[in-house]
C-alpha cells in the first residue's frame, strides 16, 4: 500500500516537471526560430522517380521572418528576374514578374514531437494559399533552418513532390 501512495506522489509531482520541460523545450525551439533568415536553396523532389530540381531557378532570392508575436511572412523570388525596361511594366513584363514571386504571412505554431513548424496563411500574393494550413518538417543546424514539405502537388508542375527550402540565419 505504502508503494502505490509513493508511486501515485511520484506521478503526481512530475507530471508537472515534465510538462513544464516540454513547454521549456517548445519555448526553446521557437526561440531558435525567431527572426530573418535568407534564401539559400530552394529544390524538388519528384515522387516517386526521384528528380529533382530548382523551383525557382538556380539562384532564387527570398526571405522567411518568424516573430515574437507567432506570425509570419516570406516571400521568395525567382532566379534571372528583369526589372521592366520603363517605369510601368507592360503586360509581359508584369506577367513575367508576378510568375516568378512566391509570398505570403500569417500565424506560425511549432510541434516539437513531430519536429514541425505550421504556417496558418492569412494572406498570400495570388489568394492560392490564403486560408491553407502548410506543414513543414523542420531541422535546425547552428544558422541553417531546413523547412521540408509533405509530399504534395507541385503548384507549379502539378506533380507529386517534396519541396526543401534552405535558410541561413541574418545576422
Amino acid at each position: 500500500m505504502k508503494r502505490a501512495v509513493f508511486l501515485i506522489v511520484l506521478v503526481v509531482v512530475a507530471l508537472p516537471w515534465r510538462a513544464s520541460g516540454q513547454t521549456h523545450q517548445a519555448n526553446s525551439i521557437q526561440q531558435q526560430i525567431l527572426g530573418t533568415w535568407k534564401l539559400v536553396s530552394y529544390v524538388r523532389e519528384e515522387i516517386p522517380s526521384g528528380a529533382k530540381s530548382d523551383v525557382m531557378g538556380a539562384h532564387p532570392s527570398g526571405n522567411i521572418n518568424y516573430g515574437r508575436d507567432g506570425r509570419m511572412m516570406v516571400i521568395i523570388v525567382g532566379s534571372d528576374r528583369k526589372k521592366p525596361a520603363g517605369p510601368v511594366a507592360t503586360p509581359e513584363e508584369a506577367e513575367a514578374l508576378i510568375r516568378s514571386l512566391l509570398a505570403y504571412a500569417g500565424a506560425y505554431t511549432v510541434d516539437i514531437k513531430a519536429k514541425t513548424v505550421t504556417h496558418h496563411i492569412d494572406v498570400s500574393w495570388d489568394q492560392s494559399r490564403t486560408g491553407e494550413s502548410h506543414v513543414r518538417t523542420y531541422k535546425l543546424d547552428g544558422d541553417r533552418l531546413t523547412l521540408t514539405t509533405q509530399p504534395s502537388n507541385d503548384p507549379a508542375t502539378g506533380k507529386m513532390t517534396v519541396r526543401t527550402v534552405i535558410w541561413e540565419r541574418l545576422k
